[in-house]
């Protein structure tokens, strides 16, 4: 069969790397693509919004099943488009992609169905969000409701900071119309964890835990950025927490889509806070999270095209998700001065010692092909995850596999699972 992908980042990289495994699928396509995912699958130049585009190719082509990766076209609606073609696609439509795309619609669905998640209050106003803050508990959480790339999170510790973080919101504009409103919630403390999962509209089947590190620097400082690298299973996903979850906020998240008439088909990302009052859900993402999927995929045995399909076609209970007994960790090259400013078009050297190895892998992220040599063109670059049998021999390999790759402004994070130690 025939597959496209639709993204340029890691994840999508990860995605293609596991859908090259399939022995149902003969020719990969991946738009746009970037250089590494080049060397598993034919790229094109058709961007991720360019809706019309992608299902014209996909007719052409008679591609048998389209991924989109990306939350962007999900939330605007791709899926819709391709059903309406009459294609088979991988994600969950438009009024189901809500549950990210829009943050004060998630925090009143948990609300509404008794999900576990952080006190909340929801502003368009600024001179209202203002008003609130005066009277407020702090550290507190402003959160832009819609897509931000992952950066649209402010934890601030005074009044002050708050306010000047409602003005950057909602005032300034710093991530566009995202900010027009705002969610302002409690600060919540405890561990973070991610949990993937496949949703078929009815059925949930969960993937192994993963925990992200979101921050640009060493010691969880600095400012957000959409990941900085991630391992995979989190020691603090105990099968308490499992039980946990399952009973409050798995199940219940995707009956309550059903209930409000918008079946969930696709990956439902749960981002979760391990309070002393137990699991509460920060977020929802509606599609793979990046770069935890960096780590959770080279642990999947099953094949992944056949899960795709079964999502698609509402048989996901027949299928049994299994993953290795082992660890993964990723870490995250990117170029210094991200996710602010930062300079581009740098050779990179020594990807070439990843080839044919099981165990060590390079995600490209923000890579292109320029007069036949692979540069940098992102701010993260690669995601280079090695596994183990553990996590901490795996965080060993992941760290020594960085030294092989070499690039002008090459930066990254020396701490990247360090919370493994305190496990």
């Amino acid at each position: 069969m025939k597959v496209l992908i639709v993204g340029s980042g890691g994840r999508e990289h990860a995605i293609a790397w596991k859908v090259a495994q399939s022995k149902k699928v003969d020719k990969i396509y991946c738009a746009p693509g970037n250089a590494g995912i080049a060397g598993i699958a034919e790229c094109v130049d058709i961007g991720a919004m360019e809706f019309d585009k992608l299902v014209a190719f996909a007719q052409e082509k008679e591609i048998d099943l389209t991924v989109i990766g990306m939350d962007d076209p999900l939330v605007g609606g791709v899926v819709d488009e391709f059903e309406k073609a009459g294609l088979k696609v991988f994600g969950p439509r438009k009024n189901a992609a809500i549950l990210e795309g829009s943050k004060a619609f998630s925090k009143d669905l948990m609300k509404k169905y008794n999900i576990p998640t952080a006190a909340y209050e929801t502003f368009n106003s600024p001179e209202e969000a203002m008003k609130y803050l005066e009277t407020s508990a702090y550290p507190i959480v402003l959160k832009a409701d819609g897509l931000a790339l992952g950066k649209g999170v402010l934890i601030c510790t005074t009044k002050e900071e708050a306010m000047e973080g409602v003005k950057s919101l909602m005032l300034d504009k710093q991530f566009g119309s995202a900010g027009n409103t705002i969610v302002i919630e409690e600060f919540m403390t405890g561990r973070e964890v991610s949990v993937l999962s496949f949703v078929d509209g009815n059925t949930i089947k969960i993937m192994t835990s993963a925990q992200d590190h979101k921050r640009a620097k060493d010691g969880d400082e600095g400012l957000n950025t959409g990941g900085m690298g991630t391992f995979s299973p989190s020691p603090f996903y105990t099968d308490e927490v499992d039980e946990f979850c399952k009973k409050y906020i798995y199940q219940a998240t995707v009956d309550a889509m059903k209930a409000e008439v918008r079946e969930f088909k696709g990956i439902i990302f749960f981002g979760l806070m391990l309070t002393e009052n137990g699991p509460k859900v920060l977020e929802y993402n509606a599609r793979f999270g990046d770069p935890e999927t960096q780590v959770v995929l080279p642990r999947m045995k099953n094949d992944i095209v056949e899960v795709f399909e079964a999502c698609v076609d509402g048989t996901l209970d027949k299928i049994d998700l299994e993953f290795e007994d082992n660890a993964a960790v990723c870490v995250v090259l990117a170029s210094d001065g991200y996710p602010l400013s930062y300079e581009k078009g740098f050779p990179i050297k020594g990807l070439e010692k990843f080839d044919g190895n099981d165990s060590y892998f390079v995600f490209h992220a923000g890579t292109k092909l320029s007069d036949g040599n692979i540069v940098t063109n992102g701010g993260r670059v690669l995601g280079v995850t090695a596994k183990g049998q553990d996590l901490k021999t795996a965080r060993n390999n992941a760290y020594e596999a960085t030294g092989w790759i070499e690039f002008a402004n090459k930066y990254m994070r020396t701490d990247i699972g360090k919370a493994i130690d305190e496990a």
